[in-house]
Protein backbone atom coordinates (compact mmCIF):
# COMPACT_ATOMS: atom_id res chain seq x y z
CA UNK A 1 0.00 0.00 0.00
CA UNK A 2 2.70 2.11 0.65
CA UNK A 3 4.08 2.83 -2.74
CA UNK A 4 0.13 3.69 -3.72
CA UNK A 5 0.38 6.17 -1.23
CA UNK A 6 3.61 7.87 -2.92
CA UNK A 7 1.71 7.92 -5.74
CA UNK A 8 -1.30 9.54 -4.40
CA UNK A 9 1.02 11.97 -2.70
CA UNK A 10 2.51 13.71 -5.65
CA UNK A 11 -0.58 13.73 -7.88
CA UNK A 12 -1.59 17.09 -9.14
CA UNK A 13 -5.43 16.35 -8.87
CA UNK A 14 -5.54 14.79 -5.16
CA UNK A 15 -7.71 17.28 -3.14
CA UNK A 16 -6.53 19.16 -0.28
CA UNK A 17 -8.76 17.29 2.43
CA UNK A 18 -7.36 13.75 1.30
CA UNK A 19 -3.44 15.76 1.03
CA UNK A 20 -4.60 16.70 5.37
CA UNK A 21 -4.85 12.96 5.51
CA UNK A 22 -2.06 11.70 4.14
CA UNK A 23 -0.40 14.14 6.16
CA UNK A 24 -1.57 13.09 9.51
CA UNK A 25 -0.87 9.27 8.93
CA UNK A 26 2.26 9.68 6.82
CA UNK A 27 6.07 8.07 7.76
CA UNK A 28 8.69 10.16 7.07
CA UNK A 29 9.23 8.78 3.57
CA UNK A 30 5.59 9.53 2.22
CA UNK A 31 6.25 13.00 4.41
CA UNK A 32 9.56 13.78 1.85
CA UNK A 33 7.00 12.70 -1.08
CA UNK A 34 4.29 15.09 0.10
CA UNK A 35 6.89 18.05 0.18
CA UNK A 36 7.66 17.73 -3.11
CA UNK A 37 4.12 18.61 -3.74
CA UNK A 38 3.36 22.19 -5.25
CA UNK A 39 0.55 24.28 -3.88
CA UNK A 40 1.21 23.38 -0.75
CA UNK A 41 -0.85 25.71 2.06
CA UNK A 42 0.99 27.50 4.86
CA UNK A 43 -0.72 24.99 7.23
CA UNK A 44 0.61 21.89 5.33
CA UNK A 45 3.65 23.51 5.20
CA UNK A 46 4.07 23.68 8.57
CA UNK A 47 2.29 20.40 9.63
CA UNK A 48 4.60 18.61 7.54
CA UNK A 49 7.48 20.56 8.74
CA UNK A 50 6.28 20.06 12.49
CA UNK A 51 6.09 16.20 12.49
CA UNK A 52 9.20 15.34 9.74
CA UNK A 53 13.23 16.69 9.65
CA UNK A 54 13.55 15.37 6.58
CA UNK A 55 10.41 17.21 4.74
CA UNK A 56 11.14 20.01 6.80
CA UNK A 57 14.70 20.19 4.65
CA UNK A 58 13.17 19.34 1.40
CA UNK A 59 10.55 22.40 1.70
CA UNK A 60 13.77 25.14 2.92
CA UNK A 61 15.56 23.88 -0.24
CA UNK A 62 11.92 24.13 -2.17
CA UNK A 63 11.57 27.30 -0.66
CA UNK A 64 8.49 26.94 1.38
CA UNK A 65 9.57 27.12 4.65
CA UNK A 66 10.47 29.93 6.36
CA UNK A 67 12.43 30.55 9.55
CA UNK A 68 9.67 31.39 11.65
CA UNK A 69 8.19 27.52 10.55
CA UNK A 70 10.56 25.74 12.62
CA UNK A 71 12.80 25.43 16.04
CA UNK A 72 16.54 25.02 15.19
CA UNK A 73 16.80 23.60 18.52
CA UNK A 74 14.53 20.57 17.67
CA UNK A 75 15.97 20.74 14.20
CA UNK A 76 18.99 21.65 13.34
CA UNK A 77 19.63 19.98 10.26
CA UNK A 78 16.35 22.09 8.82
CA UNK A 79 18.20 25.30 10.27
CA UNK A 80 20.99 24.60 7.94
CA UNK A 81 19.08 24.13 4.82
CA UNK A 82 17.58 27.14 5.22
CA UNK A 83 21.27 29.28 6.23
CA UNK A 84 22.33 27.29 3.30
CA UNK A 85 19.80 28.82 1.28
CA UNK A 86 20.34 32.31 2.73
CA UNK A 87 16.89 32.30 4.92
CA UNK A 88 17.85 31.72 8.01
CA UNK A 89 18.90 33.16 11.06
CA UNK A 90 22.49 34.60 11.78
CA UNK A 91 21.84 33.40 16.02
CA UNK A 92 21.22 29.83 14.47
CA UNK A 93 24.53 30.36 12.64
CA UNK A 94 26.80 31.26 16.12
CA UNK A 95 24.63 28.55 17.35
CA UNK A 96 25.41 25.60 15.32
CA UNK A 97 28.79 26.72 15.30
CA UNK A 98 29.42 25.55 18.82
CA UNK A 99 27.53 22.71 18.50
CA UNK A 100 29.51 19.59 19.96
CA UNK A 101 28.20 17.42 16.37
CA UNK A 102 31.13 17.97 14.31
CA UNK A 103 28.74 16.97 11.15
CA UNK A 104 26.32 19.68 11.97
CA UNK A 105 29.77 22.88 12.11
CA UNK A 106 30.79 20.94 8.81
CA UNK A 107 27.60 21.58 6.81
CA UNK A 108 27.26 25.00 8.35
CA UNK A 109 30.98 25.52 7.24
CA UNK A 110 29.39 24.96 3.22
CA UNK A 111 26.86 27.95 3.73
CA UNK A 112 27.52 31.43 2.45
CA UNK A 113 26.92 35.16 3.79
CA UNK A 114 27.49 33.73 7.57
CA UNK A 115 28.37 36.49 9.96
CA UNK A 116 32.10 37.19 10.37
CA UNK A 117 32.34 35.69 13.94
CA UNK A 118 31.08 32.36 12.92
CA UNK A 119 33.55 32.32 9.72
CA UNK A 120 36.15 32.79 12.56
CA UNK A 121 35.12 30.30 14.52
CA UNK A 122 34.61 27.77 11.80
CA UNK A 123 38.22 28.78 10.60
CA UNK A 124 39.78 27.30 13.98
CA UNK A 125 37.55 24.69 14.22
CA UNK A 126 39.39 21.23 15.65
CA UNK A 127 38.21 19.58 13.12
CA UNK A 128 40.20 19.65 10.37
CA UNK A 129 36.67 18.41 7.76
CA UNK A 130 35.04 21.37 9.14
CA UNK A 131 37.95 23.88 8.04
CA UNK A 132 38.51 22.24 4.50
CA UNK A 133 34.88 22.50 4.11
CA UNK A 134 34.84 26.50 4.62
CA UNK A 135 38.09 26.53 3.11
CA UNK A 136 36.50 25.16 -0.19
CA UNK A 137 33.08 27.00 0.13
CA UNK A 138 34.05 30.53 1.49
CA UNK A 139 33.60 33.81 -1.27
CA UNK A 140 35.94 35.63 0.67
CA UNK A 141 39.60 35.72 -0.89
CA UNK A 142 41.05 36.73 2.57
CA UNK A 143 39.73 33.52 4.57
CA UNK A 144 40.85 31.56 1.14
CA UNK A 145 44.27 33.22 1.81
CA UNK A 146 44.81 32.72 5.27
CA UNK A 147 43.65 28.34 5.04
CA UNK A 148 46.12 28.25 2.62
CA UNK A 149 48.98 28.23 5.19
CA UNK A 150 46.94 25.80 7.19
CA UNK A 151 48.51 23.03 8.74
CA UNK A 152 46.78 20.07 7.11
CA UNK A 153 46.99 19.40 3.91
CA UNK A 154 43.75 18.18 3.37
CA UNK A 155 42.61 22.27 4.28
CA UNK A 156 45.13 23.14 1.40
CA UNK A 157 43.41 21.17 -0.89
CA UNK A 158 40.06 22.72 -0.21
CA UNK A 159 42.02 25.77 -0.86
CA UNK A 160 43.60 25.13 -4.04
CA UNK A 161 40.13 23.74 -5.57
CA UNK A 162 38.35 27.58 -4.71
CA UNK A 163 37.91 29.75 -7.59
CA UNK A 164 37.50 32.95 -4.80
CA UNK A 165 41.27 31.80 -4.03
CA UNK A 166 43.81 34.81 -5.07
CA UNK A 167 45.97 33.81 -8.21
CA UNK A 168 48.87 34.48 -6.21
CA UNK A 169 48.05 32.01 -3.32
CA UNK A 170 46.89 29.65 -6.18
CA UNK A 171 50.63 29.61 -7.64
CA UNK A 172 51.96 29.19 -4.02
CA UNK A 173 49.77 26.04 -3.44
CA UNK A 174 51.10 24.69 -7.06
CA UNK A 175 54.78 25.32 -5.80
CA UNK A 176 54.79 25.03 -2.38
CA UNK A 177 56.98 28.07 -2.06
CA UNK A 178 55.93 30.98 0.59
CA UNK A 179 54.06 28.71 2.29
CA UNK A 180 55.13 27.09 5.65
CA UNK A 181 55.21 22.81 5.34
CA UNK A 182 51.94 21.15 5.78
CA UNK A 183 52.64 19.01 9.03
CA UNK A 184 50.06 16.77 8.08
CA UNK A 185 47.50 14.88 5.89
CA UNK A 186 44.39 12.46 6.05
CA UNK A 187 46.83 9.60 4.81
CA UNK A 188 49.35 9.79 8.11
CA UNK A 189 46.30 10.54 9.76
CA UNK A 190 44.78 7.31 9.12
CA UNK A 191 47.50 4.79 7.61
CA UNK A 192 48.66 3.51 11.05
CA UNK A 193 44.64 2.64 11.89
CA UNK A 194 44.73 0.42 8.30
CA UNK A 195 45.32 -2.28 9.71
CA UNK A 196 42.70 -3.06 11.96
CA UNK A 197 39.90 -0.60 11.35
CA UNK A 198 39.82 -0.80 7.36
CA UNK A 199 41.47 1.47 4.79
CA UNK A 200 39.04 4.41 3.32
CA UNK A 201 42.22 5.46 1.99
CA UNK A 202 42.24 5.94 -1.92
CA UNK A 203 44.74 3.26 -3.71
CA UNK A 204 48.05 4.03 -4.22
CA UNK A 205 47.64 6.76 -1.09
CA UNK A 206 51.42 7.25 0.24
CA UNK A 207 53.03 9.36 3.10
CA UNK A 208 55.93 9.14 4.10
CA UNK A 209 56.15 11.84 6.02
CA UNK A 210 56.26 14.59 2.74
CA UNK A 211 52.36 14.34 2.05
CA UNK A 212 53.22 12.86 -1.24
CA UNK A 213 49.67 11.80 -2.26
CA UNK A 214 47.72 15.06 -0.96
CA UNK A 215 50.47 17.27 -2.44
CA UNK A 216 49.72 15.89 -5.50
CA UNK A 217 46.04 16.49 -5.05
CA UNK A 218 46.49 20.16 -4.41
CA UNK A 219 48.48 20.20 -7.18
CA UNK A 220 45.81 19.01 -9.66
CA UNK A 221 42.89 21.23 -7.49
CA UNK A 222 45.29 24.56 -8.22
CA UNK A 223 45.61 22.97 -11.82
CA UNK A 224 41.75 22.48 -12.41
CA UNK A 225 40.95 26.03 -10.90
CA UNK A 226 40.49 28.64 -13.93
CA UNK A 227 41.48 31.32 -10.93
CA UNK A 228 45.15 29.79 -11.32
CA UNK A 229 47.90 32.24 -13.47
CA UNK A 230 48.17 30.36 -16.87
CA UNK A 231 52.28 30.91 -16.68
CA UNK A 232 52.20 28.97 -13.40
CA UNK A 233 49.79 26.20 -14.81
CA UNK A 234 52.35 25.96 -18.18
CA UNK A 235 55.42 25.24 -15.71
CA UNK A 236 53.72 21.62 -15.35
CA UNK A 237 53.63 20.28 -18.91
CA UNK A 238 56.40 17.73 -18.38
CA UNK A 239 55.58 16.11 -14.93
CA UNK A 240 55.84 12.41 -14.63
CA UNK A 241 51.97 12.52 -13.73
CA UNK A 242 49.56 11.54 -15.39
CA UNK A 243 46.94 13.20 -13.65
CA UNK A 244 48.51 16.37 -13.45
CA UNK A 245 48.98 16.55 -17.41
CA UNK A 246 45.13 15.67 -17.96
CA UNK A 247 44.36 18.61 -15.82
CA UNK A 248 46.58 20.75 -18.10
CA UNK A 249 45.02 19.34 -20.76
CA UNK A 250 41.40 20.89 -19.70
CA UNK A 251 42.68 24.40 -19.36
CA UNK A 252 41.54 26.32 -21.80
CA UNK A 253 43.88 29.21 -21.13
CA UNK A 254 47.21 28.00 -22.05
CA UNK A 255 49.89 28.40 -24.52
CA UNK A 256 49.90 26.70 -28.20
CA UNK A 257 52.87 25.08 -27.42
CA UNK A 258 52.28 23.47 -23.95
CA UNK A 259 48.96 21.80 -25.87
CA UNK A 260 51.04 20.87 -28.78
CA UNK A 261 53.24 19.16 -26.09
CA UNK A 262 50.40 17.25 -25.05
CA UNK A 263 48.74 16.31 -28.05
CA UNK A 264 52.10 13.96 -28.29
CA UNK A 265 51.28 12.78 -25.21
CA UNK A 266 51.72 8.99 -24.88
CA UNK A 267 48.53 8.40 -22.25
CA UNK A 268 45.45 8.44 -24.31
CA UNK A 269 43.11 10.26 -21.04
CA UNK A 270 45.92 13.37 -21.63
CA UNK A 271 44.82 12.98 -25.54
CA UNK A 272 41.18 12.45 -24.71
CA UNK A 273 40.95 15.49 -22.56
CA UNK A 274 42.49 17.67 -24.95
CA UNK A 275 40.56 16.86 -27.60
CA UNK A 276 37.69 17.87 -25.78
CA UNK A 277 39.94 21.21 -24.87
CA UNK A 278 37.51 24.46 -26.08
CA UNK A 279 40.65 26.66 -26.04
CA UNK A 280 42.77 24.09 -28.79
CA UNK A 281 43.53 26.01 -32.38
CA UNK A 282 42.07 24.00 -36.11
CA UNK A 283 45.90 22.83 -36.37
CA UNK A 284 45.74 20.95 -33.17
CA UNK A 285 42.59 19.98 -34.26
CA UNK A 286 43.50 18.42 -37.64
CA UNK A 287 46.87 16.78 -35.81
CA UNK A 288 44.13 15.22 -33.04
CA UNK A 289 42.18 13.94 -36.26
CA UNK A 290 44.66 11.63 -37.68
CA UNK A 291 45.27 10.67 -33.60
CA UNK A 292 45.75 6.48 -33.45
CA UNK A 293 42.97 6.36 -30.96
CA UNK A 294 39.41 6.44 -31.78
CA UNK A 295 38.60 7.39 -28.72
CA UNK A 296 40.57 10.52 -29.15
CA UNK A 297 38.92 11.30 -32.48
CA UNK A 298 35.42 10.08 -31.13
CA UNK A 299 36.04 13.15 -28.56
CA UNK A 300 37.01 15.38 -31.05
CA UNK A 301 33.73 15.04 -33.09
CA UNK A 302 32.23 16.91 -30.60
CA UNK A 303 34.21 20.17 -30.15
CA UNK A 304 32.27 22.83 -30.57
CA UNK A 305 34.66 24.77 -32.86
CA UNK A 306 35.44 21.85 -35.14
CA UNK A 307 35.77 22.72 -38.70
CA UNK A 308 33.17 20.83 -40.68
CA UNK A 309 35.84 19.26 -43.38
CA UNK A 310 37.14 17.51 -40.27
CA UNK A 311 34.15 16.35 -39.17
CA UNK A 312 33.53 14.80 -42.69
CA UNK A 313 36.82 13.45 -42.31
CA UNK A 314 35.66 11.79 -38.95
CA UNK A 315 32.63 10.17 -40.01
CA UNK A 316 34.86 8.48 -42.12
CA UNK A 317 37.01 7.03 -39.89
CA UNK A 318 35.03 6.02 -36.41
CA UNK A 319 31.07 5.74 -35.51
CA UNK A 320 29.49 8.37 -34.62
CA UNK A 321 25.94 7.69 -33.04
CA UNK A 322 23.05 10.32 -33.97
CA UNK A 323 23.36 12.81 -31.80
CA UNK A 324 23.44 16.71 -32.27
CA UNK A 325 26.74 17.59 -32.45
CA UNK A 326 27.33 21.02 -30.66
CA UNK A 327 29.56 21.99 -33.82
CA UNK A 328 26.14 21.04 -36.07
CA UNK A 329 23.84 22.90 -33.58
CA UNK A 330 25.94 26.18 -34.13
CA UNK A 331 26.05 25.89 -38.37
CA UNK A 332 25.42 28.73 -40.45
CA UNK A 333 22.50 28.55 -42.09
CA UNK A 334 24.34 28.35 -45.48
CA UNK A 335 26.51 25.26 -43.72
CA UNK A 336 23.11 23.84 -43.08
CA UNK A 337 22.11 23.08 -46.78
CA UNK A 338 25.70 22.18 -47.60
CA UNK A 339 25.33 19.52 -45.18
CA UNK A 340 21.85 18.66 -45.70
CA UNK A 341 23.45 17.89 -49.39
CA UNK A 342 26.13 16.16 -48.85
CA UNK A 343 26.61 12.90 -50.42
CA UNK A 344 27.67 11.40 -47.31
CA UNK A 345 24.77 9.68 -45.12
CA UNK A 346 25.93 10.04 -41.81
CA UNK A 347 26.65 13.67 -42.49
CA UNK A 348 23.16 14.12 -43.84
CA UNK A 349 22.08 12.20 -40.44
CA UNK A 350 24.18 14.37 -38.23
CA UNK A 351 22.26 17.98 -39.70
CA UNK A 352 19.06 15.91 -38.94
CA UNK A 353 19.00 15.88 -35.83
CA UNK A 354 18.86 19.42 -35.21
CA UNK A 355 15.24 20.53 -34.59
CA UNK A 356 15.43 24.18 -35.85
CA UNK A 357 15.46 23.45 -39.26
CA UNK A 358 14.23 25.10 -42.67
CA UNK A 359 10.87 23.74 -43.92
CA UNK A 360 12.36 22.81 -46.92
CA UNK A 361 15.49 21.39 -45.48
CA UNK A 362 13.22 19.37 -42.77
CA UNK A 363 11.16 17.97 -45.47
CA UNK A 364 13.91 16.88 -48.01
CA UNK A 365 15.64 14.79 -44.95
CA UNK A 366 11.99 13.37 -44.23
CA UNK A 367 12.49 11.90 -47.87
CA UNK A 368 15.89 10.28 -47.42
CA UNK A 369 16.87 7.06 -49.18
CA UNK A 370 18.29 6.36 -45.89
CA UNK A 371 16.63 4.94 -42.89
CA UNK A 372 19.31 6.35 -40.60
CA UNK A 373 18.68 10.27 -42.13
CA UNK A 374 14.92 9.57 -41.56
CA UNK A 375 15.14 8.35 -38.09
CA UNK A 376 17.11 11.44 -36.87
CA UNK A 377 14.56 13.58 -38.74
CA UNK A 378 11.66 12.04 -37.62
CA UNK A 379 11.24 13.43 -34.21
CA UNK A 380 10.92 17.12 -36.24
CA UNK A 381 8.30 19.52 -35.28
CA UNK A 382 6.54 20.92 -38.38
CA UNK A 383 6.41 17.54 -40.22
CA UNK A 384 2.95 16.98 -41.67
CA UNK A 385 1.26 13.77 -41.17
CA UNK A 386 1.17 12.55 -44.43
CA UNK A 387 4.75 12.70 -44.36
CA UNK A 388 5.00 10.87 -40.97
CA UNK A 389 2.98 7.90 -42.82
CA UNK A 390 5.29 8.15 -46.10
CA UNK A 391 8.42 7.82 -44.02
CA UNK A 392 6.73 4.70 -41.85
CA UNK A 393 5.73 3.00 -45.31
CA UNK A 394 8.88 3.39 -47.03
CA UNK A 395 11.31 2.74 -44.23
CA UNK A 396 9.02 0.80 -41.84
CA UNK A 397 10.24 -0.29 -38.01
CA UNK A 398 13.73 1.09 -38.09
CA UNK A 399 12.15 4.48 -37.79
CA UNK A 400 8.61 3.68 -36.05
CA UNK A 401 9.85 4.60 -32.86
CA UNK A 402 11.38 8.25 -33.51
CA UNK A 403 8.10 9.03 -35.45
CA UNK A 404 6.17 8.07 -32.40
CA UNK A 405 8.51 10.87 -30.72
CA UNK A 406 7.19 13.37 -33.23
CA UNK A 407 4.89 16.29 -30.90
CA UNK A 408 3.18 16.42 -34.10
CA UNK A 409 1.99 12.68 -34.43
CA UNK A 410 -1.80 12.54 -34.45
CA UNK A 411 -4.23 10.22 -32.20
CA UNK A 412 -4.75 8.26 -35.01
CA UNK A 413 -1.29 7.47 -36.42
CA UNK A 414 -0.10 6.86 -32.85
CA UNK A 415 -2.52 4.37 -32.70
CA UNK A 416 -1.94 2.62 -35.79
CA UNK A 417 1.31 2.38 -34.58
CA UNK A 418 0.81 1.09 -31.27
CA UNK A 419 -0.58 -1.60 -32.99
CA UNK A 420 2.12 -2.36 -35.19
CA UNK A 421 3.07 -6.19 -35.73
CA UNK A 422 4.92 -7.27 -34.81
CA UNK A 423 5.42 -4.56 -31.87
CA UNK A 424 8.05 -2.08 -32.07
CA UNK A 425 8.99 -1.85 -27.88
CA UNK A 426 10.61 1.32 -28.23
CA UNK A 427 7.44 2.92 -30.04
CA UNK A 428 5.41 1.47 -27.25
CA UNK A 429 7.72 3.25 -24.64
CA UNK A 430 7.30 6.49 -27.18
CA UNK A 431 3.25 6.46 -27.75
CA UNK A 432 3.29 5.57 -23.46
CA UNK A 433 4.24 9.17 -22.78
CA UNK A 434 2.91 11.00 -25.91
CA UNK A 435 0.17 14.02 -25.18
CA UNK A 436 -1.84 13.29 -27.95
CA UNK A 437 -2.06 9.20 -27.34
CA UNK A 438 -5.53 8.11 -27.61
CA UNK A 439 -7.18 5.34 -25.17
CA UNK A 440 -6.90 2.78 -27.35
CA UNK A 441 -3.28 3.34 -28.26
CA UNK A 442 -2.16 3.70 -24.62
CA UNK A 443 -4.24 -0.06 -23.97
CA UNK A 444 -2.48 -1.48 -26.64
CA UNK A 445 0.67 -0.13 -24.79
CA UNK A 446 0.17 -1.66 -21.29
CA UNK A 447 0.97 -5.47 -22.62
CA UNK A 448 4.44 -4.03 -22.34
CA UNK A 449 6.10 -4.30 -19.58
CA UNK A 450 8.32 -1.40 -19.59
CA UNK A 451 5.89 0.64 -21.35
CA UNK A 452 3.06 -0.48 -19.29
CA UNK A 453 4.39 2.03 -16.43
CA UNK A 454 4.43 4.54 -18.89
CA UNK A 455 1.02 4.45 -19.42
CA UNK A 456 -0.28 3.74 -16.53
CA UNK A 457 0.52 7.46 -15.22
CA UNK A 458 -0.89 8.85 -19.09
CA UNK A 459 -3.95 11.09 -18.24
CA UNK A 460 -5.55 9.32 -21.90
CA UNK A 461 -6.40 6.09 -20.05
CA UNK A 462 -9.94 5.66 -19.15
CA UNK A 463 -10.61 6.09 -15.44
CA UNK A 464 -11.78 2.40 -14.96
CA UNK A 465 -8.44 1.13 -16.21
CA UNK A 466 -6.85 3.42 -14.28
CA UNK A 467 -8.38 2.30 -11.33
CA UNK A 468 -7.70 -1.22 -12.10
CA UNK A 469 -4.10 -0.29 -12.57
CA UNK A 470 -3.90 0.71 -8.95
CA UNK A 471 -4.37 -2.54 -8.03
CA UNK A 472 -1.54 -4.14 -10.46
CA UNK A 473 0.93 -6.32 -9.42
CA UNK A 474 3.73 -4.34 -10.20
CA UNK A 475 3.94 -1.96 -7.78
CA UNK A 476 5.47 0.50 -9.97
CA UNK A 477 2.72 0.74 -12.63
CA UNK A 478 0.29 0.92 -9.39
CA UNK A 479 2.35 3.83 -8.51
CA UNK A 480 2.38 5.43 -11.30
CA UNK A 481 -1.43 4.61 -11.66
CA UNK A 482 -1.97 6.19 -8.30
CA UNK A 483 -0.55 9.33 -9.42
CA UNK A 484 -2.00 9.68 -12.38
CA UNK A 485 -4.49 12.92 -12.31
CA UNK A 486 -7.04 11.27 -14.39
CA UNK A 487 -7.90 9.18 -11.44
CA UNK A 488 -11.33 9.85 -10.32
CA UNK A 489 -11.93 11.84 -5.95
CA UNK A 490 -13.91 9.05 -5.12
CA UNK A 491 -11.15 6.41 -6.39
CA UNK A 492 -8.49 8.34 -4.41
CA UNK A 493 -10.63 8.86 -0.92
CA UNK A 494 -10.74 5.17 -0.98
CA UNK A 495 -7.45 4.42 -0.93
CA UNK A 496 -6.43 7.11 1.58
CA UNK A 497 -6.50 5.90 5.58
Amino acid sequence: MDHVLHGLAVNPSLPSGLVDRLIAGADDDLAEALACRSGLSRAQVRALAARFEGAAIRLAYEGSLTADDIDPAAQPCAALALLDEGTGRPEWARTLAADPRSEYREKLAACQDLPTDVVAALAGDPDVQVVAELALWTTAPEVAARLAAHPHADVRCSVAANEATPPGVLEALLTGAGLPPARSCRVCDREPHCATSGCELPPGALCDGSHESTLRTIQQMALRNPATPPAAAARFTGHPSVLVRQELAARTDLPHEVYARLAEDPVLRVREELADNSGIDEALMRSLADDPDDDVRHRLAHHPRLPLDILGRLTHAIRIRSTLLPRIASASPAEVDEMAASPNPVVRMLVAERRDLPDAVRDTLAGDADAKVVKSVAPHPGLSEDRLRAMVGRHGVPVIAKVATNPGATPALLEELAQHLPPVRKALRAIARHPAAPPAALLACLPDRQARPVAAGHPGLPPSVIIELVGDDDRQVAQEAAANPSLPPDAMADLVP
